[in-house]
C-alpha cells in the first residue's frame, strides 16, 4: 500500500524508473505435460519430444525505461550476489550510456527482493549510483515482496519474450541465446507497447489501493 500511494502521489516518476528483473530460459520452456492436451475423436497417437538428458538454461536480465527496452544481458550460470554485483558495476553503465547525463542523474532503479539483490555490496553500489533513487528490499523506497502485478517486467515483458522464443523448439544453448536477442529486438521495435506497460503501473496501483492491498486482477 505504501508503494502504491507513492506511485499515485508521484505518477510522473514512472517515466524515470528503470524497472529490472531476471528470468530463466531453458530448453523446453514452460514444459508441463499436464497442461498439454490433444483433442480428437480417435486416438491421434501424439507424442511430445523432450530431451531431459541434454538440458540447458540461461538467466536473462532486462530493464524497461519509459518506452525503451534495456538489454538483454545473459548469464550462463545461476545468478549469485557476486555475478549480480559485477553486472551492476561493469555492464549496466554500458547499457545506459546512450541516455543523456541529465536523464541518468534523475533515474530511479527498481528491483525486487531476490537474495542476490539483497546484499551489502549491491546496496552499497545502489547508494553510490542511485542515491535515494532506488526501489527494492531495504531501499529508500521499499518494494513489496510477492508483487509481480506491480512490475511491468513480470506481467508484460517476460511472458511476451518467452512466447516469441518458444514459437518452435530450441535445440542448443547458442540457439536459445540467439532467440532471446531476436525476441528482444522485436519487442524493442514496438516502443508504444513498452510505454503502455510501464505507464499501466499507475492503474495497477490505483486498483491495488481500491482493493485494500489485496489481489486486483479482477478489477483490471
Amino acid at each position: 500500500m505504501d508503494l502504491c500511494h507513492w506511485i499515485t502521489v508521484l505518477p510522473e516518476l514512472l517515466s524515470v524508473v528503470l524497472f529490472t528483473d531476471e528470468a530463466s530460459f531453458n530448453r523446453d520452456g514452460k514444459n508441463n505435460s499436464r497442461n498439454s492436451h490433444t483433442w480428437s475423436h480417435e486416438n491421434p497417437h501424439k507424442t511430445s519430444v523432450t530431451k531431459f538428458q541434454k538440458r540447458f538454461s540461461v538467466n536473462v536480465w532486462c530493464g524497461l525505461f519509459g518506452n525503451k527496452l534495456i538489454g538483454p544481458s545473459v548469464f550462463d550460470n545461476n545468478l549469485t550476489e557476486n555475478t549480480f554485483e559485477a553486472f551492476l558495476r561493469n555492464e549496466l553503465p554500458g547499457l545506459l550510456e546512450d541516455f543523456p547525463l541529465m536523464i541518468r542523474s534523475q533515474m530511479y532503479f527498481q528491483h525486487d527482493g531476490a537474495p542476490p539483490h539483497y546484499t551489502r555490496y549491491v546496496k552499497e553500489y545502489l547508494i553510490e549510483s542511485f542515491p535515494n533513487r532506488w526501489l527494492g528490499r531495504g531501499g529508500p523506497v521499499a518494494w513489496p515482496p510477492r508483487s509481480p502485478d506491480l512490475k511491468p517486467i513480470d506481467y508484460y515483458l517476460c511472458g511476451h519474450m518467452k512466447t516469441l522464443v518458444y514459437e518452435t523448439k530450441v535445440d542448443s544453448q547458442a540457439a536459445l541465446r540467439d532467440r532471446i536477442f531476436v525476441a528482444a529486438e522485436h519487442i524493442r521495435n514496438h516502443p508504444d507497447n513498452i510505454a503502455s506497460a510501464t505507464q499501466s503501473l499507475l492503474m495497477c496501483a490505483e486498483n491495488c489501493i481500491a482493493n485494500g492491498g489485496g489481489h486486483f486482477e479482477q478489477l483490471l
